[in-house]
């Protein structure tokens, strides 16, 4: 595989604060491993961050959670999770996911089907 089509099967990231507080503002699923967050792009928004229509994710494990060693450990089963998931993210909306102590200790499987099935949830009407 080219250097290249790697970088297009590769799900694009949120890295900014200001991405990460913006979230804060968007619906939440709740999960038993993870808190997720998600909000819908408008196209000003995919535009400004030249996105397009792709979906963003972003991960975040706080100091609860452990030392840096376990904090890593969490980050890389999350991402290693998304990226067998990301068929099921929906276009335009970013996710961010607050990761639980119980992620570390989780299956693998049970991880996925949860990511898997946060991603396919409709969007709540009130939010």
């Amino acid at each position: 595989m080219t250097q290249q089509a790697k970088k297009q099967t590769k799900t694009l990231r949120l890295r900014k604060r200001a991405e990460f507080l913006a979230m804060r503002s968007g619906e939440k699923r709740r999960g038993k491993y993870f808190l997720m967050e998600v909000k819908q792009r408008d196209e000003a928004t995919s535009k400004q961050a030249k996105t397009g229509d792709s979906p963003r994710i972003g991960f975040t494990v706080t100091k609860k959670n452990g030392n840096a060693v376990i904090r890593n450990r969490i980050r890389r089963r999350l991402k290693a999770a998304a990226a067998l998931t990301e068929a099921a993210m929906a276009p335009q909306t970013d996710y961010v996911v607050v990761a639980r102590r119980e992620t570390l200790n989780a299956p693998f499987s049970a991880l996925t089907r949860e990511l898997s099935r946060r991603f396919k949830e409709l969007p709540n009407k009130k939010a």
